[in-house]
């Protein structure tokens, strides 16, 4: 990996903020969510930090799109 690869891999990580923005929610709503378990949400730890990458979250979304009503 080439350090342009890092960089351009670096700009992909959202943290809390920045993601509960890009999903309409908040940082403790993800919290929740990381503690729980509750949905399926890929997450990087970094020491303290939490990361997520962008693409994890649109293919998450895109898990989650419904043609219809149904919920199941």
């Amino acid at each position: 990996m080439t350090s342009k690869d890092i960089i351009e891999a670096s700009r992909d990580l959202l943290d809390e903020k920045a993601t509960a923005k890009f999903l309409d929610t908040s940082p403790g709503t993800l919290t929740v969510w990381r503690s729980t378990g509750r949905y399926n949400l890929p997450f990087i730890k970094i020491g303290r930090n939490v990361r997520y990458r962008r693409a994890d979250l649109i293919v998450w979304l895109e898990k989650r799109t419904r043609e219809t009503g149904a919920t199941a």
